[in-house]
């Protein structure tokens, strides 16, 4: 927490403005509206979660049965599960090896074999913060007229070409969840330079209540509206929120210092200065050739047994057992990553007690 939030949460109260909807719904909106676009134009629906976003985004593109989704497959379920709950099909794209995200060429070569299906839409995720190319992912979607429905949930300050994430396609996904780098607890938002889409999106998420003086509904709509009192926690957060990139950042560039000269462990890295992740999570690869044998699983149990929690990374969708079967274009980057990679301890508020019980279980492993 920043400090602030509680000022907010006891306006909520002091106000009676406790259920969805409220002062601080419209001050949040206006706060995530101004953060991602410097010269306006950007609207916002605050929401329940970013799965929520995806799903009224995928609502709204009027996407559903007999359609097909191209989505990144080295992702989590929130990104996937919203284009199973409409009954589209999906099509996994594999990751490249500069961001670990939507691989361009894969994308065009599933493109090509779908061209003559109805392919309404285009999921990429800016994996663990890091942008994907999304110059070269919009101009392929641009050649074949599919939008693009962004995940930012992870991405929230990061940048590509000094744009924010989560303003280059058609609509984006944030997410506020507790682990996200900034938080409202349980929370997300949908995002887009297209008011009619915001517009829409608040009145699905609202049980699509008609505008009469009872309650009238002329379509199937969703409870997906955010609190008045987690929007306050919300509106403390984003004063913080380049704070919280700057201590992921110098998090990041600490495990960078540690494992200078050990061999076999890579990081997930900007490929280039047009590149700014925001590094919500560290990310690193361990390769047993080079590491002399030390694989991720070794270093994960051995952490574990120092009571402190490391993961691997995603474990792609279409080696999910609930998508057996689906539709996978790629050479298969994205399955070596996951056999490959671990995320570190990476939270804002990380101790330099803390760090030293990281770096010497660490030392353990790989420096004797």
């Amino acid at each position: 927490m920043g400090g602030t939030e509680q000022k907010y949460v006891t306006e909520a109260f002091d106000t009676n403005w406790v259920a969805p909807l409220g002062p601080n719904v419209d001050g949040f909106e206006t706060d995530i509206s101004d953060y991602l676009s410097n010269q306006g134009g950007i609207h916002t629906a605050a929401l329940t979660s970013g799965t929520a976003a995806l799903h009224l985004a995928l609502k709204i593109l009027e996407i559903g049965a007999g359609d097909v989704v191209m989505v990144q497959s080295f992702t989590f379920c929130g990104t996937t599960n919203p284009i199973s709950y409409q009954g589209a099909e999906l099509v996994f794209i594999d990751s490249e090896t500069d961001t670990w995200n939507m691989c361009p060429n894969a994308l065009q070569e599933a493109l090509e074999a779908y061209k003559h299906k109805s392919v309404k839409a285009i999921m990429p995720v800016h994996l663990y913060g890091m942008p994907a190319k999304m110059v070269d992912i919009q101009n392929i979607a641009a050649q074949y007229g599919v939008p693009v429905i962004e995940d930012a949930a992870e991405a929230l300050g990061s940048t590509y070409k000094t744009q924010k994430c989560g303003t280059f396609g058609e609509m984006a996904a944030l997410s506020f969840n507790g682990n996200k780098i900034i938080t409202t607890s349980g929370g997300g938002a949908l995002v887009s330079i297209h008011k009619n889409h915001i517009d829409q999106a608040r009145f699905l998420a609202t049980q699509a209540r008609d505008n009469a003086p009872h309650y009238q509904h002329s379509q199937i709509g969703y409870n997906y509206r955010m609190s008045n009192v987690l929007a306050g926690i919300g509106r403390g957060q984003m004063e913080v929120l380049d704070e919280r990139v700057a201590q992921r950042r110098t998090n990041n560039q600490r495990y960078r210092d540690f494992f200078a000269g050990i061999d076999g462990v890579t990081f997930q890295t900007e490929p280039v200065a047009d590149f700014f992740s925001n590094y919500w999570l560290t990310a690193i690869l361990i390769d047993p050739e080079l590491s002399g044998g030390i694989s991720r699983e070794d270093v994960r149990l051995a952490l574990d047994a120092e009571n402190i929690e490391s993961r691997p990374l995603w474990k792609p969708m279409h080696m999910q057992p609930v998508y057996e079967g689906t539709k996978f274009f790629g050479s298969g980057v994205c399955e070596k990553l996951f056999e490959q990679g671990l995320c570190l301890p990476s939270g804002s508020n990380l101790t330099e007690a803390e760090f030293e019980r990281i770096f010497s279980a660490l030392s353990k492993i790989f420096k004797n």
